[in-house]
Protein backbone atom coordinates (compact mmCIF):
# COMPACT_ATOMS: atom_id res chain seq x y z
CA UNK A 1 0.00 0.00 0.00
CA UNK A 2 1.10 3.61 -0.65
CA UNK A 3 -0.24 6.99 0.76
CA UNK A 4 1.15 10.56 1.07
CA UNK A 5 1.63 12.54 3.97
CA UNK A 6 0.90 16.49 3.27
CA UNK A 7 1.35 19.17 5.29
CA UNK A 8 0.27 23.46 5.44
CA UNK A 9 3.29 25.27 5.01
CA UNK A 10 4.51 28.42 4.26
CA UNK A 11 2.08 30.16 6.46
CA UNK A 12 4.43 32.77 7.99
CA UNK A 13 4.79 36.60 6.73
CA UNK A 14 7.46 38.60 6.23
CA UNK A 15 9.31 38.45 10.02
CA UNK A 16 6.85 36.80 12.03
CA UNK A 17 7.14 32.84 11.55
CA UNK A 18 4.14 30.49 11.38
CA UNK A 19 5.12 26.68 12.01
CA UNK A 20 9.03 24.66 11.56
CA UNK A 21 8.41 24.01 7.85
CA UNK A 22 12.28 22.83 7.44
CA UNK A 23 11.40 19.97 10.39
CA UNK A 24 8.25 19.14 8.36
CA UNK A 25 9.83 18.92 5.13
CA UNK A 26 12.32 15.95 6.19
CA UNK A 27 8.84 14.02 7.13
CA UNK A 28 6.39 14.54 4.66
CA UNK A 29 6.09 13.62 0.65
CA UNK A 30 3.84 17.06 -0.12
CA UNK A 31 3.53 20.46 0.54
CA UNK A 32 0.82 22.64 0.79
CA UNK A 33 2.05 26.41 0.16
CA UNK A 34 0.00 29.40 1.38
CA UNK A 35 -0.38 31.57 -1.85
CA UNK A 36 -0.71 35.08 0.26
CA UNK A 37 -4.31 35.53 0.77
CA UNK A 38 -4.66 33.63 4.10
CA UNK A 39 -1.13 33.21 4.88
CA UNK A 40 2.27 33.84 3.41
CA UNK A 41 4.00 36.31 1.27
CA UNK A 42 6.34 36.24 -1.73
CA UNK A 43 9.57 35.72 0.13
CA UNK A 44 8.08 32.56 1.98
CA UNK A 45 6.55 31.29 -0.35
CA UNK A 46 9.63 31.07 -2.81
CA UNK A 47 11.62 29.98 0.65
CA UNK A 48 9.32 27.50 0.89
CA UNK A 49 8.72 25.92 -2.20
CA UNK A 50 13.08 25.78 -2.68
CA UNK A 51 13.53 23.95 0.81
CA UNK A 52 10.53 21.18 -1.16
CA UNK A 53 12.14 21.21 -4.28
CA UNK A 54 15.61 20.34 -2.93
CA UNK A 55 13.84 17.01 -0.97
CA UNK A 56 11.78 15.85 -3.67
CA UNK A 57 8.68 16.98 -1.66
CA UNK A 58 5.65 17.73 -3.91
CA UNK A 59 4.74 21.30 -3.83
CA UNK A 60 0.84 22.36 -3.92
CA UNK A 61 -0.97 25.52 -3.99
CA UNK A 62 -2.80 26.13 -0.84
CA UNK A 63 -5.60 29.29 -1.60
CA UNK A 64 -7.55 30.60 0.84
CA UNK A 65 -9.96 33.48 1.84
CA UNK A 66 -8.32 36.96 1.95
CA UNK A 67 -7.95 36.95 5.75
CA UNK A 68 -4.63 37.51 7.36
CA UNK A 69 -5.48 38.05 10.66
CA UNK A 70 -8.45 35.68 10.83
CA UNK A 71 -5.46 33.18 9.25
CA UNK A 72 -8.41 32.24 6.55
CA UNK A 73 -10.28 30.44 9.07
CA UNK A 74 -13.50 32.71 9.22
CA UNK A 75 -16.25 32.23 6.77
CA UNK A 76 -16.56 34.86 4.05
CA UNK A 77 -19.54 35.47 1.80
CA UNK A 78 -18.15 36.02 -2.06
CA UNK A 79 -20.06 36.34 -5.66
CA UNK A 80 -18.74 32.62 -7.44
CA UNK A 81 -16.68 34.69 -10.08
CA UNK A 82 -15.32 36.45 -7.20
CA UNK A 83 -14.27 33.41 -5.82
CA UNK A 84 -12.89 32.19 -9.10
CA UNK A 85 -10.60 35.11 -9.76
CA UNK A 86 -9.57 34.57 -6.26
CA UNK A 87 -8.27 31.62 -7.07
CA UNK A 88 -7.00 31.67 -10.14
CA UNK A 89 -4.96 34.95 -8.67
CA UNK A 90 -3.45 33.04 -6.15
CA UNK A 91 -3.24 29.77 -8.25
CA UNK A 92 -1.16 31.75 -10.88
CA UNK A 93 1.23 33.51 -8.73
CA UNK A 94 1.90 29.75 -6.96
CA UNK A 95 2.50 28.65 -10.52
CA UNK A 96 4.92 31.40 -11.53
CA UNK A 97 6.56 31.19 -8.42
CA UNK A 98 7.30 27.35 -8.52
CA UNK A 99 8.01 27.40 -12.25
CA UNK A 100 10.67 30.57 -11.41
CA UNK A 101 12.40 27.98 -9.38
CA UNK A 102 12.43 24.88 -11.39
CA UNK A 103 9.46 23.65 -9.35
CA UNK A 104 5.87 22.91 -10.78
CA UNK A 105 2.66 22.93 -8.80
CA UNK A 106 1.33 19.44 -8.98
CA UNK A 107 -1.69 19.69 -6.86
CA UNK A 108 -4.13 22.11 -5.59
CA UNK A 109 -5.78 22.31 -2.32
CA UNK A 110 -8.46 24.85 -0.63
CA UNK A 111 -7.55 26.15 3.02
CA UNK A 112 -9.62 26.87 6.10
CA UNK A 113 -12.99 28.23 5.85
CA UNK A 114 -13.03 28.59 1.93
CA UNK A 115 -12.55 24.58 2.43
CA UNK A 116 -15.04 23.33 4.78
CA UNK A 117 -17.85 25.91 3.29
CA UNK A 118 -16.97 24.12 0.18
CA UNK A 119 -17.30 20.28 1.41
CA UNK A 120 -20.63 21.58 2.19
CA UNK A 121 -21.57 23.74 -1.34
CA UNK A 122 -21.44 22.12 -4.62
CA UNK A 123 -21.87 25.26 -6.54
CA UNK A 124 -18.76 26.64 -4.61
CA UNK A 125 -16.73 23.77 -4.88
CA UNK A 126 -17.31 23.57 -8.41
CA UNK A 127 -16.81 27.39 -8.59
CA UNK A 128 -13.13 26.96 -7.12
CA UNK A 129 -12.20 23.98 -8.81
CA UNK A 130 -13.60 24.71 -12.45
CA UNK A 131 -11.33 27.93 -11.84
CA UNK A 132 -8.12 25.89 -10.92
CA UNK A 133 -8.57 23.76 -13.89
CA UNK A 134 -9.11 26.54 -16.21
CA UNK A 135 -5.64 27.05 -15.51
CA UNK A 136 -4.53 23.77 -14.92
CA UNK A 137 -6.83 21.04 -16.09
CA UNK A 138 -4.03 18.49 -15.09
CA UNK A 139 -3.50 19.53 -11.44
CA UNK A 140 -4.29 17.05 -8.72
CA UNK A 141 -7.59 18.45 -6.70
CA UNK A 142 -6.61 17.47 -3.18
CA UNK A 143 -10.14 17.16 -1.68
CA UNK A 144 -11.50 16.22 1.25
CA UNK A 145 -12.58 12.49 1.16
CA UNK A 146 -16.10 11.78 1.35
CA UNK A 147 -17.57 15.36 1.02
CA UNK A 148 -19.24 17.33 -1.80
CA UNK A 149 -15.75 18.62 -2.98
CA UNK A 150 -14.91 14.82 -3.83
CA UNK A 151 -18.12 14.35 -5.32
CA UNK A 152 -18.01 17.92 -7.35
CA UNK A 153 -14.33 16.88 -8.04
CA UNK A 154 -15.29 13.41 -9.76
CA UNK A 155 -18.29 15.07 -11.38
CA UNK A 156 -15.60 17.55 -13.28
CA UNK A 157 -13.60 14.31 -14.25
CA UNK A 158 -10.63 15.98 -13.32
CA UNK A 159 -7.39 13.97 -11.65
CA UNK A 160 -8.06 14.39 -7.51
CA UNK A 161 -6.86 12.13 -4.75
CA UNK A 162 -8.75 11.62 -1.28
CA UNK A 163 -7.02 13.37 2.27
CA UNK A 164 -8.01 12.10 5.42
CA UNK A 165 -7.02 14.32 8.85
CA UNK A 166 -4.53 13.17 11.17
CA UNK A 167 -5.01 15.83 13.74
CA UNK A 168 -8.56 16.28 13.57
CA UNK A 169 -11.45 14.71 14.97
CA UNK A 170 -14.68 13.59 12.01
CA UNK A 171 -18.46 14.06 12.36
CA UNK A 172 -20.78 11.48 11.02
CA UNK A 173 -21.18 12.91 7.56
CA UNK A 174 -17.07 12.91 7.32
CA UNK A 175 -16.69 16.77 7.75
CA UNK A 176 -14.55 18.17 10.12
CA UNK A 177 -15.32 18.82 13.63
CA UNK A 178 -15.29 22.44 14.08
CA UNK A 179 -12.32 23.94 15.82
CA UNK A 180 -13.31 24.74 19.55
CA UNK A 181 -15.61 21.84 19.89
CA UNK A 182 -14.65 18.86 22.06
CA UNK A 183 -12.77 16.30 19.98
CA UNK A 184 -12.18 18.80 17.15
CA UNK A 185 -8.76 18.21 17.27
CA UNK A 186 -5.82 15.66 18.53
CA UNK A 187 -3.12 16.52 19.54
CA UNK A 188 -1.29 13.44 20.77
CA UNK A 189 1.25 11.68 18.36
CA UNK A 190 0.42 8.39 19.16
CA UNK A 191 -3.24 8.75 18.95
CA UNK A 192 -3.34 9.95 15.41
CA UNK A 193 -0.65 7.76 13.85
CA UNK A 194 -2.29 4.54 15.16
CA UNK A 195 -5.79 6.35 13.69
CA UNK A 196 -3.95 6.76 10.41
CA UNK A 197 -2.75 3.30 10.17
CA UNK A 198 -6.30 1.80 10.63
CA UNK A 199 -7.92 4.49 8.44
CA UNK A 200 -5.45 3.43 5.85
CA UNK A 201 -5.87 0.03 6.25
CA UNK A 202 -9.61 0.14 6.10
CA UNK A 203 -9.77 2.70 3.62
CA UNK A 204 -12.50 4.43 6.02
CA UNK A 205 -12.71 7.45 8.41
CA UNK A 206 -14.02 6.38 11.54
CA UNK A 207 -16.20 9.34 12.78
CA UNK A 208 -15.50 10.33 16.33
CA UNK A 209 -19.15 9.07 16.64
CA UNK A 210 -17.92 5.87 15.90
CA UNK A 211 -19.31 5.94 12.19
CA UNK A 212 -17.25 4.26 9.63
CA UNK A 213 -17.37 6.09 6.19
CA UNK A 214 -15.86 4.17 3.32
CA UNK A 215 -13.37 7.07 1.77
CA UNK A 216 -10.10 7.47 -0.41
CA UNK A 217 -7.44 7.47 1.89
CA UNK A 218 -5.19 8.73 -0.49
CA UNK A 219 -3.09 11.64 1.33
CA UNK A 220 -2.91 12.22 5.03
CA UNK A 221 -3.10 16.26 6.22
CA UNK A 222 -0.77 17.52 9.00
CA UNK A 223 -1.68 21.23 10.01
CA UNK A 224 1.88 22.68 9.74
CA UNK A 225 0.73 25.45 12.75
CA UNK A 226 0.34 23.47 15.62
CA UNK A 227 2.92 23.40 18.00
CA UNK A 228 3.31 19.03 17.93
CA UNK A 229 3.12 19.39 13.78
CA UNK A 230 6.40 17.72 13.39
CA UNK A 231 5.74 15.22 16.79
CA UNK A 232 2.44 14.14 14.94
CA UNK A 233 4.06 13.84 11.06
CA UNK A 234 7.18 11.53 12.58
CA UNK A 235 4.66 9.80 14.37
CA UNK A 236 2.68 9.06 11.67
CA UNK A 237 5.39 8.38 9.08
CA UNK A 238 7.08 5.65 11.23
CA UNK A 239 3.39 3.81 12.35
CA UNK A 240 2.86 3.64 8.41
CA UNK A 241 6.53 2.33 7.20
CA UNK A 242 6.38 -0.32 10.23
CA UNK A 243 2.66 -1.48 9.18
CA UNK A 244 4.35 -1.50 5.60
CA UNK A 245 2.44 1.31 3.84
CA UNK A 246 5.20 3.06 1.72
CA UNK A 247 4.88 7.15 1.35
CA UNK A 248 5.36 8.87 -2.12
CA UNK A 249 3.87 12.25 -3.69
CA UNK A 250 0.32 11.68 -4.45
CA UNK A 251 -0.62 10.26 -7.92
CA UNK A 252 -4.39 11.46 -8.16
CA UNK A 253 -6.94 9.27 -9.84
CA UNK A 254 -9.41 10.40 -12.63
CA UNK A 255 -12.97 10.64 -12.28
Amino acid sequence: MKVDLNADMGEGFGDWTMGDDAALLDVVTSANVACGAHAGDWDVMARTMAMARDRAVGIGAHPGFPDLQGFGRRRMNFALESVENLVIWQFGAARGMAASLGAEVRHFKLHGALSNMASEDGELARAAYGAALRVDPEVILLVLAGTTQEAVARDLRARWAGEIFADRGYADDATLVPRGQPGAMIHDPEEAAARMVRFVREGAILSNGGRRIPAACDSICLHGDGPEAAAIGRAVRTALEADGVSLAPMEGRRG
